[in-house]
């Protein structure tokens, strides 16, 4: 990770695997674009709220002001996460006050904690709205993380992107695993909103 600002020998290496990595999620996003992988609808609101770099830029603050803007409008929100870092046994699983942080991950619980919103987490996005709109009665999906993930049709895509994103944030401006980008900058354009998270020089 060290050279994910400043290239070292092990980056340079990595560097064919980037380009396979940023071919693949080419090839991805053009199949669901062109309709030969279907994106699914489960009829109300998604937004998504995710990021082109990997690390915390800020996220989960975005999340929790969703949450309380979507309440004020008189809906009930729900959140889907996929819990990186969790260690479940099953899935989709709610996270609620007797939730362990280590099956399903901190943000998830940290997102339940500050706003009591209904959480779901697990792997495939789909099952989690279901079971988010059929069991609990949400009428509006918030996911976490998810703008490389294009199963579930979304209504708007949120990217949050550090204020220094354009020098230091990008890095060296490769993908995985030789850079910090989980897709090209470029692909920014595909964002509805880009929430910019710190102070602009």
């Amino acid at each position: 990770q060290r050279g994910w600002r400043k290239p070292g020998w092990l980056n340079y290496i990595l560097l064919p695997v980037s380009w396979l990595y940023s071919v693949v999620i080419f090839i991805r996003h053009a199949l669901y674009k062109l309709g030969i992988l279907q994106s699914i609808s489960l009829n109300k609101p998604v937004v998504v709220v995710g990021g082109i770099s990997v690390g915390g830029v800020g996220k989960t603050p975005v999340v929790v002001e969703l949450i309380r803007h979507f309440r004020d409008k008189g809906f009930q929100p729900g959140v889907i996460s996929r819990g990186y870092g969790g260690d479940s046994d099953h899935w989709p699983r709610r996270v609620d006050d007797h939730t362990d942080a280590a099956l399903v991950g901190d943000e998830p619980q940290l997102i339940f904690e500050q706003t009591g919103a209904p959480v779901v987490v697990g792997p495939d996005r789909v099952a989690d709205g279901r079971y988010l709109i059929d069991k609990l009665g949400c009428d509006l999906l918030i996911s976490d993380d998810g703008f490389q993930h294009f199963r579930l049709r979304r209504d708007i895509d949120i990217v949050v992107v550090d204020s220094q994103f354009d020098s230091a944030g990008r890095g060296n401006a490769w993908c995985l695993p030789a850079g910090p980008l989980r897709e090209r900058a470029r692909n920014l354009e595909r964002a509805d909103i880009v929430v910019i998270n710190g102070i602009i020089e």
